[in-house]
């Protein structure tokens, strides 16, 4: 683990980049890029055009670690390279942003109101391959569509069980328990969501360090004890569908907590704007997720 890292994410001011959509996600990524399922021809055209859209995203001026402290990055971008360098080493080296990498496969079917991970059998060769490319910590989504305690359980104990395999390789794993946005009983799914993390938080030993990755409660400063925990680099929150307006605006609300935004991020680029345009934009996102982050 780099210390360096670490001591930025805990400390740092800003917010967490997520330019990880994969699989089913890219094409919608793409697509709201404005760029169309009738431009690339298969699968690596399609990483190849996304790849594009990130690399402009990382080069821009305005993408550094001045307001930005991490980016979450898909394997396939791990792989790659942004201006002759290894992705993660260029955002390291020339910007000082911490690098994360998304390693779940997927979601499950619905099941008991919540979605679990599809199986991971090539996990340790995944967790092994990141520490080989200088990935400080990982992200995993899980996603809580309805209240049901042993629903909620369930997520939780698969996130930590995962969690305890990429800490043994010294990674920092980003936990992230999605509570929908359009839950029918949404604040009764956080409330009970509050209480599985803080006891399995609890069962954690002193230097087993975790991140967790949260919808934005209803409920304003419901997870500050999860700030405060000794046990938690940082709680970051996700957009999870809010417009960036309405994000920044339930984000600045609650205290201690910073972004990790994807869609809020990108949601004004367009592969057809001019660089001038492209990076306004863009400068302009970030500073206003900055703002919110810092409250």
């Amino acid at each position: 683990m780099n210390n360096e890292q670490l001591q930025k994410m805990q400390s740092g001011k800003g917010f967490i980049a997520a330019l990880d959509q994969s699989g089913g996600s890219t094409p919608k990524a793409l697509a709201a890029y404005g760029v169309g399922e009738d431009e690339y021809d298969n699968e690596e055209a399609m990483y190849d055009r996304v790849h594009q859209m990130r690399s402009r995203i990382m080069t821009a001026e305005s993408f550094s670690g001045e307001h930005i402290l991490g980016s979450i990055l898909f394997k396939a971008t791990m792989e790659r390279q942004v201006e002759g360098l290894d992705t993660a080493d260029y955002l390291w080296q020339q910007k000082q942003i911490v690098p994360f990498l998304k390693i779940d496969n997927g979601l499950e079917e619905e099941s008991g109101g919540v979605q679990l991970m599809k199986p991971m059998p090539e996990l340790e060769e995944l967790l092994d391959r990141a520490n080989e490319k200088n990935i400080f910590g990982t992200k995993m989504r899980s996603v809580i569509h309805s209240y049901s305690e042993s629903g909620v359980k369930a997520v939780v104990v698969q996130q930590f069980e995962v969690a305890l395999r990429i800490l043994a390789k010294q990674l920092v794993p980003i936990v992230e328990p999605e509570v929908d946005i359009h839950s029918p009983n949404k604040a009764e799914c956080e409330a009970a969501l509050l209480d599985e993390l803080i006891a399995h938080l609890d069962d954690l030993a002193d230097d087993q360090k975790v991140m967790l990755k949260l919808t934005l409660p209803e409920g304003d400063n419901l997870y500050q004890a999860l700030t405060e925990h000794p046990n938690v680099v940082r709680v970051v929150a996700l957009s999870g569908g809010y417009s960036r307006e309405e994000a920044n605006d339930r984000l600045s609300r609650n205290n201690g907590m910073i972004a990790s935004f994807s869609r809020a991020l990108a949601q004004d680029l367009r592969a057809n704007q001019s660089d001038d345009e492209f990076n306004e934009n863009l400068s302009s996102a970030i500073s206003s997720i900055y703002e919110a982050s810092i409250t």
